[in-house]
């Protein structure tokens, strides 16, 4: 095998042989969504006999980063292929911190390069049924392009990223609620249909106001929301989200690595981007 696998950097030409490989894993990312993750981040592809058979990324978001999309063909596992590909997207990067969402499948590997579980993330998914037991929010609107300073600093102030950049992609494309001062949260395009994340806010009870807002006029529509629950937090979101017809289908599991990046506080992420942006 040796003799016919090379690595390559990750670029633009590689991400529909990605796509296949990741529908292959069962995973639903679109061309769109790979597309926006080689944008922000870099990584490596691994070619046996010219056909990408393993894919990691690594996306910076200021004093950290995310390690993602760390995929290797099912015919390919076993030869030690995930941790060559992984160092060498790992070695890209040079943050304080390195964050990941784990499978099962990669745990092994995960810890044998030094992360650790420090949460978990619970996956709901389904197309959404008419939301008829909640109440209009008060006090959320559409954010307007005025209001993404104030979003970015929310989502440092939850998360100790520096995920402007993104941020600022994500707003321009999907649609943003926002709590003046308490919180926000995005519906934008991902996978299957519309995926609600991040979701950041002061507490539970504007989060799901956040989310009621986004998910009103949904109905009938596929949609994902992936609640995070860091160690020693209640599940209290995840089971509201099963409450309003969004089931609980799977379980990942947060790692980091390095020196943990603080959050500043007064925040709590509630919802991720994806699992590849954390």
């Amino acid at each position: 095998m040796t003799q016919t696998l090379a690595f390559r950097r990750f670029g633009p030409d590689h991400i529909d042989a990605a796509v296949r490989l990741s529908l292959a894993a069962g995973w639903p990312h679109r061309h769109e969504d790979w597309a926006l993750l080689v944008s922000l981040g870099r990584g490596h592809v691994a070619l046996h006999r010219d056909t990408v058979v393993a894919t990691a990324l690594a996306t910076p978001m200021g004093d950290l980063a995310m390690a993602n999309m760390i995929i290797v063909d099912a015919t390919m596992r076993g030869r030690g292929l995930g941790r060559q590909i992984m160092e060498r997207s790992l070695e890209l990067l040079a943050p304080q911190e390195w964050r990941l969402t784990a499978t099962e499948l990669g745990l092994p590997l995960y810890r044998k390069l030094g992360f650790e579980s420090w949460g978990t993330v619970h996956q709901h998914q389904a197309v959404l049924p008419t939301l008829t037991v909640l109440t209009a929010p008060a006090g959320v609107r559409l954010a307007t392009a005025a209001n993404l300073p104030a979003i970015a600093a929310m989502d440092l102030a939850a998360t100790g990223a520096d995920r402007a950049a993104l941020l600022a992609r994500l707003c321009a494309n999907g649609r943003v609620a926002f709590a003046e001062g308490h919180g926000f949260a995005v519906l934008h395009e991902f996978g299957r249909g519309g995926m609600v994340g991040p979701v950041v806010a002061q507490d539970q009870a504007v989060a799901q106001d956040l989310l009621t807002f986004l998910l009103a006029g949904q109905a009938g529509r596929f949609v994902r929301v992936d609640a995070a629950q860091d160690a020693g937090e209640d599940s209290g979101l995840s089971d509201w989200l099963i409450e309003i017809g969004l089931p609980h289908v799977d379980t990942g599991i947060a790692m980091r690595r390095g020196t943990p990046t603080a959050p500043q506080g007064g925040f709590r992420r509630f919802g991720l981007v994806t699992q590849a942006l954390g």
